[in-house]
């Protein structure tokens, strides 16, 4: 179904979408608890997408190959544009950057991922009132970032790296879009966890792999490993993918406007982090965009 199809979609694939953001959200605080382990973040994408190819390798089927070299090419660039290179860019974004800046434009991915859906595919291309309901919800998502803190400070390399991790995902929208004609969700997912670890081979060369760190880790860093292969690749990527499906590109894309929302919310709970009556603010105009992108789609 296409982003611009005024038939109805089940409020299955809505709820399902919403669900996989709020776990997405989370796994912001559960990587940051890993990190403080001892864990890079290349190892954590190692871990998390082995297990989550463990998992689904006997429920996908026997089938190694898909129909040619082409479509096996757009598989692969699933698999770093949505794995490998997406994860080693965002977390080391962080690392190289401030953390205000790359998650404001890591918040740019529905946006970005619009206006390119637009470009290629003009029937599906964002009215006005789309966009302003996109800068709407941007512009809460930039004081929940902030949280009451207006520190922007510019930093090219990892500001550079945020805005790559932000092409990734969009790009990995787009290129799904050609498989899914073709091949069942199940099966694409599988060859993104198949080829996201088979391009973070060279980067894992470079850096080495401590496994004690894993190992000797305890149950904190088994208990978040296990979300994050089991729930949040696994189950959450395989979701994605059929959302992508149900309800278009750019429609499921917007509901990561709500990323900030739920991450503010975890970190509030699990890490004690302050909220101020900003990224409140800033969480009521990201709903109240959506809410206008979305009606203004139905018309």
């Amino acid at each position: 179904m296409s982003d611009n199809d005024t038939g109805k979609i089940s409020p299955i694939a809505y709820i399902t979408a919403f669900a996989i953001v709020v776990i997405w959200g989370c796994t912001f605080v559960q990587t940051k608890l890993l990190i403080n382990a001892g864990l890079r973040p290349d190892e954590i994408f190692l871990y998390r997408f082995l297990l989550a190819y463990i998992l689904i390798l006997p429920l996908a089927g026997k089938r190694l190959f898909l129909d040619n070299w082409k479509d096996e090419l757009l598989a692969l660039l699933l698999g770093l544009s949505g794995g490998s290179l997406y994860f080693v860019t965002e977390n080391y974004a962080l690392a190289y950057g401030y953390c205000y800046n790359v998650s404001l434009i890591v918040c740019l991915t529905p946006l970005i991922t619009a206006l390119m859906v637009g470009w290629i595919y003009p029937a599906e291309r964002l009215n006005r009132k789309g966009v302003y309901g996109s800068l709407i919800a941007l512009l809460g998502m930039a004081l929940v970032v902030f949280n009451g803190n207006f520190i922007l400070k510019l930093s090219p390399l990892g500001d550079a790296l945020a805005l790559a991790a932000c092409l990734c995902w969009a790009s990995y929208s787009l290129i799904i879009k050609n498989l899914q004609a073709k091949y069942d969700s199940m099966l694409i997912t599988r060859k993104v966890f198949a080829y996201g670890l088979l391009t973070i081979i060279p980067f894992l060369c470079a850096k080495g792999i401590n496994v004690g760190t894993m190992l000797n880790g305890g149950a904190v860093v088994w208990g978040n490993l296990l979300a994050l292969g089991c729930v949040a690749s696994m189950l959450c990527f395989l979701g994605w993918n059929w959302c992508l499906k149900k309800i278009g590109v750019v429609r499921a894309t917007n509901f990561i406007y709500l990323n900030p929302v739920i991450t503010m919310i975890t970190s509030v709970l699990v890490l004690n982090e302050r909220v101020t009556w900003m990224a409140i603010l800033g969480a009521a105009l990201i709903l109240g965009g959506l809410a206008y992108i979305d009606k203004k789609r139905k018309k």
